[in-house]
C-alpha cells in the first residue's frame, strides 16, 4: 500500500512591484513623510501668533524647521542610524542658532566658547522676556532666539516620531504642548485659524502615514472599513476634530488662561506674574506720546492717578504684586475705608471726578486719593482696601467712570504725633526685611539716626535722593529693580528714573523698619481745555509708607521738573519736597509736556495698543494680508494635491501630480516674494537708522578739514566739533558757560589724562585768541593739539555703538 502523497504548500504570493511614478514604502518614509511632518509643525508653531507680536517670527521658525527637516533628509538618504540623525539635527539647530545671533561663531556658523556664552547672553535676557514680558511681545532677537529653539526641537520630536519611529499619531501629544504654552500666557483667544491650520495639516500627516502603511501591506487583503466611510483615517481625524472644538466652545473657551468648569477665569493672577515695570518704562520710553485717560472736575490741585500697588521685595526681582489677588469686594458701590484709617473716618474732602478712558488697556482701574464710592465700572471690577486696587479679570479699555474720592491730607503735624506703626496695624507681609543686602541696612540706620518720629526719619531717607548728593533722573538707564541694580543705583550710579528712585526709597524704609509699598500710576497730566490730560509720559512710580490713624500716605523721591508733581502739604511743610527743587537734574523728561497723538477712529491704529507697549516699532515692517492668505491658500492646496498624487487610482495620481508640483511652486515663489519684501524693509529701516550717524560724520570730516586748512574758522570749528564730541557722550554745555569753564567742566566729565588736557589747553588758547583777540592767523600748533584732544577723548570716554548710530548731536541739535 503505497504512502498518501502529500501536496507542497503554496508558496506565498509575490509582492507586486510598483507601476512606473508609483513610490515605495522607503521613498514614502525618506521623502513625502518628513516634508508634511515639517509643514504641520509650521502650521502648530502659528499658535505663537497669539503671544508675540507681528508675524516676522514665523519666518525664523520656518528657517528652523528647514534646517531640521533637510538634514534628516540627507542623512536617511544615507541610512545614518536613527538615534545619529536625532543628534545631528540637533547640532544643526545649534549651528543656525550660532549664525543668526553670535557675532563670534567660528566661520560663523560653528560653535566657539566666546560663540556659546554670547548665546547664552541671548538666552538670558530670552528668559527674563518671558518672565517679564506681556503679551503679545514685540519680536525681539531675544525673543526670536526663544522661537528657533522651541519650534527646532519640536521638529526634531515630530521628525522623530512620525519618520524614525513611524508613529506619526504620537507627534499629536508634541503639537498639543506647542498650543498649551501660548494658550495660558494669553489672556485673549488664541486665533482661531491656528486651530483650523494645525488640525488639517496634522490630519493630512495622519493620512500620508495611512496611506504609507497601506504600501507596505498592499499584498495583504484590504480590511474593510478603512478605505473609506466612517473608519477612513480623514473620517476619524475629521470626527475628532469636530468633537474637540464643540467640547472647547462648551466646557472652556480656546486659547483663554485656563477657564474650567465652575471655575473663575484666571485672567487676573496670570498677569500677576508679569513685572510691572517692564510696561511702565515702555510708556516713558516710546516715541509717541499716547494720550491714555481724560480728567475732569478734579480741581485746581493736581493729584496722582494710583493704578496698583507692589507689596513684596524679591531681591533676583524686585518689587512685586502679592500673588494673587484677594476676593475684595464689588467695585461698582460704596466702599469701605482702606486699609489703616479708624473706624470713625469720615470724609473731610469729598469731590466727584470723572475719568475717560482714551487709550488705555488695562485690567487696573485706576482713581485718586481715597476712593468712597464707584459708579459705572463694569460688574465683575473688584476693590481690594488693603491693597488700595482695583482691578478686573481681563485687561479692557474701561468705560467713562466716575469716582466719589477724599482729597484731604494730614499735616506734617498730625503725622509726627502718630505713633510708629506696629506689627498688628499693618500686615506683615509690609514689614518684610528679607533679602535685603546689608550695606544697604546700614545706610537706613545711619539716615534715620538721631530723628525721633516715623515722618522726619522719612523725610531723611528722601532727602538722601536730592540733586545735592549726586542723584540724577534719567530714563536711559538699563531696566531693574533688583538687588543689584538698586545697590548699583544707590551707591554708584546715582542715575534712574522713577522705577530706581521709588523702588529704593521703600527699600530703605523697609530696612528701617517702616512698613512701605512701592505705588504705580500717573502725574496729573496738565489742563487741556475742560479736562486734564493723562498721557504716557505721565506714568509713574512713588513710595507709599503707612501712619496708624491715616493709613498709606504718599512720598516722592523722583526729581521730576515736568510740571505735573504733586507736593502734599506735609511734604512741603516738613521740606521733604528737595529732590523737585533743582530744575537741573532732569535729563530726560522735557519741561514741556509733548502734544499727545489724539484718539483714532481705526482700531487697526499701531498706538491704539495697550499703554506700556513700548510705541510704534519703525524697524518691524508688516507685510500685506493678501500675501500671508494667498501662501495659506497655496500649502493648503499644496498639501491636498501631494495627498492625492500619493494615494488613489492611478488615473487621479496622474491628474493630481501637476497640480502638487505647481501648487508647490507657488508656495515657494510666495514666500520669495514674502522674504523681498522684508529684506527690501529692512534695508530702509538700516538707511534710516544710518541717516543720523552719516549725518555725523560727514560734519566730522568737514570741521577737522578746517582745522587742517588753517582757516579763518578753524578755531570755531574746534570748538564746535568739540562739543559735539563732548555731547554725543552725554555731557552738554550751558549757553551761559565761558569757554574756560566749560572746557574745565569738559576735561573732569570725559576723565582725560594728561596728554589729553595739555591739548584742550592748547584749543582754549586759540578759541580765546580767535574770538577775543582779534587775531585772525591761526596758530600753526591748532591742529596737531585738536588731533590729540580727539585721540584723548576717545581714548579715556569712548564712544559706545548707540552714540554713534544715533549721535546726540544730531538728534538734539538746536
Amino acid at each position: 500500500m503505497s504512502a498518501p502523497t502529500i501536496a507542497p504548500p503554496n508558496p506565498p504570493p509575490p509582492s507586486p512591484r510598483p507601476q512606473p511614478g508609483e513610490l515605495t514604502a522607503a521613498q514614502w518614509s525618506m521623502t513625502v513623510t518628513p516634508v508634511v511632518a515639517a509643514v504641520t509643525t509650521l502650521c502648530a508653531s502659528l499658535a505663537l501668533a497669539g503671544v508675540i507680536d507681528g508675524l516676522r517670527w514665523w519666518g525664523y521658525a520656518g528657517v528652523a524647521v528647514t534646517v531640521v527637516t533637510a538634514v534628516g533628509l540627507g542623512l536617511r538618504a544615507v541610512r545614518t542610524p536613527i538615534l545619529l540623525v536625532g543628534l545631528i539635527q540637533m547640532f544643526a539647530l545649534l549651528c543656525l542658532l550660532v549664525a543668526l545671533f553670535t557675532d563670534s561663531g567660528i566661520l560663523g556658523l560653528l560653535p566657539g566658547p566666546a560663540a556659546v556664552t554670547e548665546l547664552g547672553d541671548v538666552l538670558r535676557t530670552s528668559i527674563e522676556v518671558v518672565r517679564t514680558g506681556v503679551p503679545p511681545v514685540e519680536a525681539t532677537s531675544a525673543v526670536l532666539c526663544l522661537v528657533v529653539i522651541a519650534i527646532g526641537l519640536v521638529a526634531v520630536l515630530v521628525d522623530t516620531l512620525a519618520v524614525s519611529a513611524g508613529t506619526p499619531a504620537a507627534c499629536g501629544l508634541v503639537l498639543l504642548c506647542v498650543y498649551a504654552v501660548p494658550a495660558s500666557l494669553a489672556d485673549a483667544m488664541l486665533p482661531w485659524w491656528a486651530f483650523v491650520l494645525g488640525a488639517f495639516s496634522f490630519a493630512a500627516l495622519l493620512a500620508v502615514d495611512g496611506a504609507h502603511r497601506h504600501q507596505q501591506w498592499r499584498n495583504r487583503p484590504m480590511v474593510q472599513g478603512t478605505s473609506g466611510g466612517v473608519g477612513s483615517p480623514a473620517a476619524l481625524v475629521s470626527g475628532a476634530v469636530a468633537i474637540a472644538l464643540f467640547a472647547g466652545a462648551t466646557v472652556t473657551v480656546i486659547g483663554t488662561v485656563g477657564q474650567l468648569p465652575g471655575g473663575q477665569n484666571g485672567g487676573a493672577s496670570d498677569g500677576l506674574g508679569l513685572n510691572p515695570f517692564t510696561s511702565l518704562r515702555g510708556m516713558l520710553n516710546q516715541e509717541a506720546n499716547v494720550e491714555l485717560f481724560r480728567i475732569r472736575n478734579l480741581g485746581d490741585q493736581p493729584r496722582y492717578l494710583r493704578a496698583l500697588t507692589l507689596s513684596q521685595y524679591d531681591r533676583n526681582g524686585g518689587w512685586r504684586p502679592p500673588q494673587g489677588l484677594p476676593a475684595g469686594e464689588p467695585a461698582n458701590r460704596r466702599l469701605s475705608p482702606p486699609d489703616g484709617l479708624p473706624e470713625s473716618y469720615g470724609p473731610n474732602q469729598s469731590v466727584e471726578i470723572e475719568i475717560e478712558s482714551v487709550r488705555s488697556n488695562d485690567t487696573w482701574a485706576p482713581f485718586f486719593g481715597i476712593p468712597l464710592r464707584m459708579r459705572d465700572l463694569p460688574d465683575d471690577m473688584r476693590y481690594d482696601p488693603v491693597g488700595g486696587m482695583i482691578y478686573g479679570p481681563t485687561k479692557r479699555q474701561l468705560p467713562r467712570y466716575t469716582e466719589q474720592a477724599d482729597l484731604s491730607q494730614p499735616s506734617a503735624a498730625q503725622l509726627r504725633a502718630a505713633r510708629p506703626a506696629l506689627p498688628g496695624d499693618v500686615r506683615e507681609e509690609y514689614l518684610v526685611r528679607d533679602g535685603i543686602n546689608e550695606r544697604v541696612v546700614a545706610l537706613a540706620n545711619d539716615l534715620v539716626q538721631g530723628h525721633a518720629t516715623t515722618l522726619d526719619k522719612v523725610d531723611a531717607i528722601q532727602a538722601y535722593f536730592s540733586p545735592g548728593k549726586g542723584f540724577v533722573y534719567s530714563t536711559e538707564t538699563a531696566a531693574g529693580s533688583d538687588e543689584t541694580a538698586l545697590e548699583d543705583f544707590l551707591f554708584k550710579s546715582k542715575s534712574g528714573f522713577c522705577e530706581q528712585y521709588a523702588s529704593s526709597m521703600a527699600i530703605l524704609l523697609r530696612a528701617a523698619g517702616i512698613p512701605s509699598r512701592v505705588a504705580m500710576g500717573y502725574t496729573a497730566g496738565f489742563e487741556s481745555g475742560d479736562y486734564r490730560s493723562i498721557t504716557t509720559q505721565n506714568a509713574h512710580a512713588w513710595v507709599e509708607v503707612f501712619f496708624p490713624g491715616f493709613g498709606w500716605v504718599q512720598f516722592d523721591p523722583t526729581p521730576l521738573t515736568d510740571g505735573t508733581t504733586y507736593t502734599p502739604p506735609y511734604a512741603s511743610e516738613s521740606g521733604a519736597s528737595g529732590p523737585r527743587d533743582d530744575p537741573s537734574t532732569s535729563t530726560s523728561r522735557s519741561t514741556t509736556p509733548a502734544v499727545p497723538t489724539g484718539p483714532s477712529n481705526n482700531p487697526q491704529d499701531p498706538q491704539n495698543t495697550q499703554a506700556g507697549g513700548g510705541g510704534n516699532n519703525p524697524g518691524q515692517a508688516s507685510s500685506p494680508t493678501w500675501l500671508w492668505l494667498t501662501i495659506g491658500v497655496a500649502v493648503g492646496l499644496s498639501i491636498v494635491a501631494t495627498t492625492l498624487s500619493l494615494n488613489g487610482p492611478a488615473r487621479r495620481r496622474r491628474r493630481a501630480m501637476p497640480v502638487a508640483a505647481g501648487a508647490w511652486t507657488l508656495t515657494v515663489v510666495l514666500l520669495a516674494a514674502l522674504v523681498s519684501w522684508w529684506l527690501a524693509a529692512l534695508v530702509l529701516v538700516l538707511l534710516l537708522a544710518g541717516a543720523p550717524g552719516l549725518i555725523r560724520e560727514r560734519l566730522r570730516l568737514h570741521r577737522r578739514h578746517e582745522v587742517h586748512t588753517n582757516g579763518a574758522s578753524a578755531a570755531s570749528s574746534a570748538w564746535a566739533e568739540l562739543l559735539a564730541e563732548s555731547t554725543d557722550r552725554g555731557a552738554e554745555v550751558n549757553d551761559t558757560e565761558t569757554v574756560r569753564v566749560a572746557a574745565r567742566r569738559l576735561a573732569n566729565e570725559h576723565g582725560l589724562d594728561d596728554d589729553g588736557k595739555q591739548a584742550l589747553r592748547t584749543v582754549v588758547s586759540e578759541v580765546e585768541r580767535s574770538w577775543y583777540g582779534g587775531s585772525t592767523a591761526p596758530d600753526p600748533n591748532l591742529a596737531p593739539a585738536f588731533d590729540r584732544l580727539m585721540a584723548g577723548l576717545r581714548r579715556t570716554d569712548p564712544l559706545g555703538w548707540r552714540a554713534k548710530l544715533l549721535p546726540r548731536s544730531i538728534l538734539r541739535r538746536r
